[in-house]
């Protein structure tokens, strides 16, 4: 079946019962708000529609919803959170791959090891490696990390964001994925928490619903729906922008084909 543009969610919105939405990309830039987004998470909640911001953001749920109330987000409008840092979490909390670990990230993402510091180590006396993103002073080149992880890879590295970048306004960082995939590159295995891995969408699954997942990334948001066999929205305007600039709607199938992912609608930007 051929993917449709739709002008809005509320064309669709009666065939689904629940939305698992992203964040970064759909809803924000990381700078500020995309009114078009919340106004669909305010016709959602009117009609008592169930939706879940589901995020691979490298931190605590709690954490990202201080974030979205920073960004001035309503509160009845962020009731439901779950991120890849949560899911990794649960793990690191029953020492799954071992007490002691490296952290690879910036000091932003402590949060997600708040009250395991004692099991915060060196990369020499670690059981495995904890990444969450790039250190603040090691953020505009990836050679650091190689040079860093090549006599490691006997190691488990634990990724809590797949990403592997983002815009944060118009300026691209990498993420977490991005490291994860020089380690798998040197031989290393990667242990991913977040889109488009199934552990975070059985946090928020409930029986018996149909559920439309909403994202800008191919890699995650919408592979992770086929993995799911979810329907899914694609937001053009978001991570992949430079490649539907300029390209006609019978060809933005050709572009997820390129990725092995298909959808079911396209939007520019997430509009009601």
């Amino acid at each position: 079946m051929k993917a449709k543009l739709i002008k809005g969610l509320s064309q669709i919105q009666s065939k689904y019962d629940a939305f698992f939405i992203d964040l970064w990309g759909v809803v924000h830039n990381g700078i500020q708000v995309y009114p078009g987004a919340i106004s669909v998470m305010e016709n959602l909640n009117k009609l008592n529609k169930r939706f879940v911001l589901i995020s691979n953001a490298p931190r605590p749920s709690k954490s990202v919803e201080k974030y979205l109330l920073n960004l001035k987000m309503d509160k009845i409008l962020i009731k439901n959170i779950f991120t890849s840092g949560e899911a990794a979490l649960q793990t690191l909390k029953k020492n799954t791959y071992g007490e002691k670990f490296y952290h690879i990230g910036p000091k932003r993402d402590y949060d997600l090891i708040e009250g395991l510091q004692k099991n915060k180590t060196s990369i020499e006396k670690c059981d495995f490696i904890l990444c969450t993103g790039l250190f603040e002073d090691k953020e505009s080149s990836l050679d650091y990390y190689k040079n860093l992880l090549k006599q490691k890879t006997n190691l488990k590295m634990i990724c809590t964001n797949p990403d592997l970048i983002v815009h944060r306004g118009a300026r691209i960082e990498y993420c977490a994925g991005s490291v994860a995939d020089i380690f798998e590159k040197l031989g290393g295995e990667v242990i991913y928490f977040g889109k488009p891995y199934p552990e975070i969408y059985n946090f928020c699954l409930k029986e018996k619903e149909t559920i439309l997942a909403i994202g800008d990334n191919i890699r995650t948001d919408i592979k992770g729906a086929n993995k799911m066999n979810f329907d899914s929205l694609f937001v053009t305007g978001g991570i992949h922008r430079d490649e539907f600039l300029n390209t006609s709607l019978q060809n933005y199938d050709k572009i997820l084909n390129k990725y092995d992912a298909k959808t079911n609608y396209y939007q520019e930007k997430l509009t009601w």
